[in-house]
């Protein structure tokens, strides 16, 4: 058969060669991709929110590895011929067998203005039902702690709205100060209203739930949303119900969350709620890889588990942002016994605790803080003056008062001096009272306690207390501006101005004195 020529072109066969030799000749020249090497192990062994991982010889500690199914695990054992895996999920979907392999990576979290009014688990993943978050970057969970060199001293004041706080245990920015207590004491409570307090301010508020139960994290969120809050602040929430793997991070997750903002010169206040269940799951993790218990059946290790967390709060140098992260963590006390392993080893830690005692519970003093028990080391040289000023001597009058009430319950016949003294320590303890989700301002804290000091309260029922604070507190919002002016500049009052707090007060408590007795009057005629 005769091959006829195409118009047009040649013979298709030797274009088709020349086309194969070509593309040969671009492959030849291509270099070869760089080999790619994949570390796997096989799970021996696996329980309760721990794998035992053979075949992973260069894996490293707190190296973050992926299962098969999917799931994650955080090296934290490393043995000549074993790995003691912590798994940040379930440990009902890995298999015995199943392969593991590295990522040569840290467990890290998102960060960024993104993540405020979130609510996020330890890894940053939502469980508000939105959408992803959109993050910055992601920044490892631990970091090395600032130097000294790279601090500067606690000098500003972090308001609480807390009366009996702020008079007698301040807080200052930078600070680390303990919430301590036995259970229903209104640890957490303290806190959340130390968080609703911070709308007056621009701080920045991380919140960090820990094996806490799904209703309890649901009534803070309500209650921060309630308050104008949540949206700037962060919710981390790592429940009972989850691997403890995730508990045990939770904390440093959220501590690097709040390390962002404070890397931009912003001021950070962030809760741990509590400490003791994260001690907890680090013992539970522990027990199961298998480490020797020591005191309290806790690892030797624990107090640098929580010191190298806490020890990232400060005031920071202009060098390194001159942010602040002031961290507030709290723990559980069992029959007020302040000697045990953990409450002891956080309280070294700390620079002071707020210690909120069932016996003022039983009285119904809320906040139950018991000022002989608590103490800031560092938060009185922030004090704001005003509040120094009035509350200088208010602690050493209620130790004396309650120990002059001791003696007097024996029945011994009092003068009048005495009673009279019984009478200004029982008012100023009433006005120390504050309810649930009513945090104050500075002007309001001091003329409360300013008519307190001077007597008005003196005589005033039970019943009538919360509504003749409420009168001084609305007397001193409308009439004292200018005085809160000077509280809100940290400048403290001279005499004139508490002369006129103490008017004020008189005028609103006699006015409400005086519609009280017309009540009375119309309701007899």
């Amino acid at each position: 058969m005769s091959t006829e020529a195409r118009p047009g072109g040649g013979d298709p066969r030797v274009a088709g060669e020349s086309a194969f030799a070509a593309w040969e000749a671009r492959l030849w020249a291509t270099p070869a991709p760089a080999p790619i090497m994949v570390e796997t192990g096989i799970v021996t062994d696996v329980g309760d929110g721990v794998a035992i991982v053979s075949g992973l010889a260069r894996a490293l500690s707190d190296e973050l590895v992926v299962f098969a199914s999917g799931v994650r695990g955080l090296v934290l054992d490393l043995e000549p011929d074993r790995l003691g895996v912590v798994l940040l999920g379930p440990a009902e979907a890995i298999r015995l067998g199943e392969a593991v392999y590295r990522t040569r990576k840290v467990v890290s979290v998102p960060v960024g203005e993104r993540l405020l009014g979130r609510v996020v688990d330890a890894l940053g993943r939502p469980r508000d039902g939105r959408e992803p978050v959109v993050a910055v970057a992601q920044h490892a969970i631990e970091a090395e702690a600032p130097g000294i060199l790279e601090r500067q001293p606690v000098a500003r004041p972090l308001a609480t709205g807390i009366k009996v706080v702020d008079a007698m245990i301040p807080v200052g920015l930078g600070q680390r100060q303990l919430i301590i207590g036995d259970r229903q004491t209104g640890k957490t409570s303290l806190a959340i209203d130390t968080l609703l307090n911070q709308r007056r301010s621009d701080l920045i508020c991380v919140y960090c739930a820990i094996g806490q139960r799904g209703d309890a994290v649901a009534r803070v969120i309500h209650a921060l949303d309630e308050g104008g809050m949540l949206g700037r602040c962060i919710i981390v929430s790592s429940g009972d119900e989850e691997a403890p793997g995730l508990s045990h991070i939770a904390p440093y997750a959220a501590m690097t969350m709040a390390e962002y903002f404070a890397a931009q010169g912003g001021d950070v206040l962030v809760v741990f709620d509590d400490m003791t269940h994260h001690a907890r799951a680090y013992r539970e993790l522990s027990l199961l890889l298998r480490r020797p218990p020591g005191r309290e059946a806790f690892p030797g290790d624990i107090f640098h588990v929580h010191a190298r967390l806490l020890e990232r709060a400060g005031q920071f140098h202009a060098d390194r942002g001159g942010g602040s992260i002031t961290a507030l963590p709290v723990v559980e006390t069992e029959a007020e016994n302040l000697s045990a392993y953990i409450p002891t080893n956080l309280i070294s830690i700390t620079d002071g605790q707020i210690y909120l005692s069932p016996r003022l519970v039983r009285k119904n003093q809320f906040p139950a803080a018991d000022p002989g028990l608590s103490v800031s080391r560092v938060g009185g040289k922030a004090q704001n003056r005003a509040l120094r000023a009035v509350a200088g001597n208010l602690r050493v009058m209620l130790a004396q008062f309650e120990e002059l009430e001791e003696f007097a319950r024996f029945g011994t016949r009092l003068d009048d001096t005495v009673r009279a003294r019984l009478a200004r320590g029982a008012s100023v303890r009433a006005a120390l009272r504050q309810a649930e989700r009513d945090p104050m301002p500075a002007l309001e804290q001091v003329a409360v306690l300013v008519a307190a000091m001077e007597g008005l309260f003196d005589g005033i029922a039970e019943g009538r207390f919360i509504d003749a604070m409420r009168r001084v507190r609305r007397a001193a919002r409308d009439a004292l501006e200018d005085v809160a002016q000077r509280i809100e500049s940290n400048l403290a009052l001279g005499k004139a101005e508490q002369e006129r707090i103490v008017d004020v007060a008189r005028a609103a408590l006699d006015a409400g004195s005086e519609g009280a007795a017309r009540q009375r009057a119309a309701g007899r005629g």
